[in-house]
């Protein structure tokens, strides 16, 4: 069976979003996971991976479901590893479970799928000329994210809750900041849900598109 190799920023195995994968996988192949925090502990995170100021910002799930928040520059290193070694296992094609940018990451022959590459430029055919919102996990990173869209012609209103506390109240305040204001919604993490993209869409009353999930169809057609 073909495999699919999977790497959180995160620790591995990732059962809030491996479901949504697998299911446009649909049995053609078999899910692979590492994670960049694997066998680490949140206080060794905090200690050694928190970011500093002027830091790219980002945040993962760990196995205890707790939620951290780290450095791109502290762990991109650790990321080209996990790529080696996935490779090193004779995995062709390569996910990176992480919507931010990362810029300079290699293989040597495996097909690496970098969510920044493909989800701006799908969503600019999508949003067209509609207004366009975007909800991230963390207010520090809307001015980092605005790059990521102005290249393709989008300008985005942001709002902002978190994947990985399903908190409502935290989804319905970040839909109301949107609502009137925008067409279409982005939620700009991979770990994000049905369920919040659920609350998301009731709020407001229009279309939510869930980063997961069009990475896993169109990740799909590439088995």
């Amino acid at each position: 069976m073909e495999r699919l190799g999977m790497i959180t920023i995160g620790q591995a195995p990732r059962n809030d979003v491996a479901p949504i994968i697998e299911k446009y996988l649909d049995g053609r192949a078999q899910l692979v996971q590492v994670g960049v925090l694997d066998g680490m502990s949140k206080e060794y995170i905090v200690e050694n991976l928190y970011p500093d100021e002027g830091d790219y910002v980002l945040t993962s799930r760990l196995v205890s479901n707790e939620s951290v928040i780290m450095s791109r520059e502290k762990i991109k290193l650790i990321v080209q590893e996990k790529i080696n070694d996935l490779e090193k296992m004779g995995i062709k094609q390569i996910l990176l479970l992480c919507t931010g940018v990362f810029p300079g990451l290699s293989t040597e022959s495996a097909y690496l799928i970098e969510p920044d590459h493909v989800i701006p430029p799908a969503v600019k055919a999508m949003v067209g000329s509609r207004r366009f919102g975007v909800i991230v996990p963390l207010d520090e990173q809307k001015e980092s994210l605005i790059s990521k869209f102005l290249p393709f012609g989008l300008s985005p209103t942001f709002g902002v809750a978190s994947p990985y506390h399903i908190d409502p109240k935290s989804f319905e305040a970040a839909a109301n900041e949107l609502k009137d204001k925008v067409d279409i919604i982005l939620l700009d993490c991979m770990g994000y849900t049905e369920e919040a993209r659920e609350m998301v869409s009731q709020a407001t009353g229009v279309p939510v598109i869930l980063s997961n999930a069009i990475m896993a169809k169109l990740t799909s057609e590439m088995i």
